[in-house]
């Protein structure tokens, strides 16, 4: 078992528009704290959506969608004030788009979450596994060998992705070594 820095985190993910940072929008987030309680919100948004969002991630959206001065407040309260640790797969994107967030509600807000944010690809790749087979069209027996019904899961739906991706990270400290090398 891995003991972790601690155990003060929030599972986090994120959909958005496109791949574009300077024209995308968010439009979900998904938080799972460690103890497995779990936000999702959906952002009202104006810009257009890339094809591929339009068929992977938008037929997942339930449709109730806030204001973002409406999701700050809500994610806000959902992390409280102990200034989690906010964990991702691949969480660059993710944690740009949240502070693209905050910064469009108000500048002058405090980021609920520790300002260093933790990318479980990275500590895939620290102990040897490779990062990509976690998330990987083929992630399938991965999964499966670690006990988890990917099937549950909607990929591409934010607070699906951040519930799979607790699970995942529960399994890998939990016993690091069933995630052998995979390429």
């Amino acid at each position: 078992m891995i003991k972790p820095f601690s155990d003060n985190i929030i599972f986090f993910d994120t959909e958005f528009t496109s791949l574009d940072p300077n024209k995308a929008e968010l439009i979900s987030i998904g938080l799972v704290k460690f103890t497995g309680e779990e936000l999702y919100v959906e952002l009202e948004y104006s810009g257009e959506a890339s094809d591929w969002v339009k068929s992977h991630v938008m037929p997942f959206l339930t449709g109730n969608r806030i204001t973002a001065k409406e999701a700050v407040k809500k994610i806000s309260e959902f992390v409280g004030n102990t200034k989690p640790y906010a964990v991702g797969y691949i969480n660059q994107d993710d944690a740009m788009y949240w502070q693209k967030l905050l910064m469009s509600v108000d500048d002058t807000i405090d980021n609920p979450f520790q300002l260093v944010s933790v990318d479980f690809a990275t500590m895939l790749f620290a102990h040897g596994i490779d990062p990509t087979a976690y998330y990987s069209e083929n992630n399938a027996e991965l999964l499966k060998r670690l006990g988890i019904d990917r099937s549950k899961y909607n990929q591409h739906n934010a607070l699906d992705d951040a519930k799979l991706l607790r699970e995942a990270y529960i399994k890998f400290i939990e016993d690091p070594s069933k995630w052998g090398r995979v390429s």
